[in-house]
């Protein structure tokens, strides 16, 4: 009789569950723009269960579902920052979740020993102590002397654990074995001697193809840090697929003809970094920081040198580096952003794996906030936001080899997520008006201010 009872019971527990214990809850009549490039699709519903979206649809929605309600409200994929730093990832963190930024790409930093990146990782696969995705690459690998140790002086700076100096080629085998072995994207290689003069030779071309060589017998990928054509030139001739700073390069696509078709014919992806051109002239517009929410939301050390006669004339010296350099007359945002803008829709359009990164953790630009500021520059240089919203999920998502997982709003992704009040579409600084952050379906809490 006790076995009678028993199967009667779970039949009935399998046969009791109520409509809203199917899903965990729904985002219901929302604008949905999916990350993938789609257009925007009216009055969908989102189903979520277990941190999965599990059915997207224009139904009407059951009544006895939990209903978050989309109406008049616009839901995309929660953003990628592909090109982070953090010194203290405690405060960092949660303002990363603030603006949305679900998922970072760390590449490397003077505190970045083997122990601090599992921390990262550790605190950024939870999702109760508000903390984005964190993916890195290995410790940089540089000529001794050149970018970043000698542009960024720190005592952090540690050969074998923040750093490995290539002193020649035959240590590269063993440093790409070594590093191959923890969960990285791949390994972060400085080709460039840095902006500081007096100038030093280049990485030697022999010593980039042997890591690259190294990294492919290893199946690790090389992320590539540059800043300019000659590095560019470099890298493609190693056949480095993953470059993660765009500022300094500047394609003429008739005299560049040839390294342009190595670019299209190879399977590129390559992180924008802009702000790093905003950031050196903030100084002259202090009102870039009043009209924002980044004196709410960010500790007053990061801005309060910001008007003061130092960084001022820091920024006008960097003024004439665009004038020279770039070419400009009268250098402005507007006009040093509009080459860099053009080369990178140009280089989208041909089917080049464009990604949003910012280079976070230098001075003036701001985690989480100035991913906003980057996707504004590039609306501003005239690309599309469906385009810019593209370029910070689904292609981000690409870059990381996790598009199975992430990057969209599309059926069996995971429900990282951003539910925002005002239209992206029509001005992309509508990326801003964050109503609710989700990671994992769970919705996070955002700083109060």
């Amino acid at each position: 009789m006790k076995y009678l009872l028993l199967i009667m019971f779970i039949f009935t527990l399998g046969c009791s569950e109520s409509p809203n214990k199917k899903y965990d809850f729904v985002i219901a009549n929302v604008n949905l723009i999916d990350g993938t490039g789609a257009a925007l699709k009216s009055n969908a519903n989102v189903y979520i269960k277990n941190g999965r979206i599990t059915l997207i649809n224009q139904a009407e929605v059951n009544k006895m579902e939990t209903i978050i309600d989309g109406t008049k409200k616009y839901l995309i994929p929660g953003l990628f920052d592909c090109h982070t730093h953090t010194n203290n990832y405690k405060i960092d963190f949660p303002k990363f979740i603030h603006f949305g930024v679900t998922s970072i790409f760390v590449t490397g930093g003077s505190t970045c020993t083997n122990e601090y990146y599992k921390e990262m990782r550790e605190i950024g696969s939870q999702d109760l102590i508000a903390s984005p995705r964190v993916f890195h690459t290995s410790q940089h690998f540089i000529m001794e002397g050149s970018h970043p140790v000698r542009t960024y002086s720190s005592s952090n700076w540690r050969e074998g654990k923040t750093v490995f100096y290539l002193k020649d080629t035959l240590q590269i085998e063993s440093l790409v074995k070594e590093v191959s072995q923890y969960p990285i994207q791949g390994i972060k290689l400085t080709i460039e001697e840095g902006p500081m003069p007096p100038p030093l030779p280049r990485m030697p071309q022999e010593f980039i193809n042997k890591v690259v060589k190294e990294a492919q017998k290893n199946n690790t990928k090389v992320f590539v840090h540059i800043s300019d054509n000659v590095e560019l030139s470099m890298a493609l001739e190693a056949k480095i697929n993953n470059i993660i700073h765009f500022t300094g390069v500047d394609l003429d696509f008739e005299r560049d003809q040839e390294m342009v078709d190595l670019i299209y014919q190879s399977d590129i992806s390559w992180v924008t970094t802009l702000m790093l051109d905003k950031s050196f002239i903030y100084p002259l517009h202090p009102e870039w920081v009043n009209e924002t929410e980044i004196k709410d939301i960010y500790e007053p050390e990061n801005y309060k040198n910001l008007t003061s006669q130092s960084e001022v004339e820091k920024a006008k010296e960097l003024l004439f580096f665009f004038e020279n350099d770039y070419k400009l007359k009268n250098p402005t945002l507007e006009n040093i952003m509009a080459f860099q803008v053009e080369d990178i829709k140009t280089l989208y359009e041909n089917g080049v794996n464009m990604v949003l990164g910012t280079d976070t953790g230098n001075t003036y630009i701001f985690h989480g906030h100035s991913l906003h500021e980057e996707m504004q520059l590039l609306e501003m240089g005239g690309m599309k936001p469906i385009d810019i919203i593209k370029m910070g999920t689904h292609n981000a998502a690409k870059m990381m080899d996790i598009l199975d997982k992430l990057g969209t709003i599309e059926k069996g992704k995971i429900a990282d997520m951003i539910l925002l009040d005002k239209n992206p579409l029509e001005s992309i600084k509508n990326t801003l008006s964050i109503n609710t952050v989700f990671k994992n379906g769970i919705i996070q809490k955002r700083i109060e201010h």
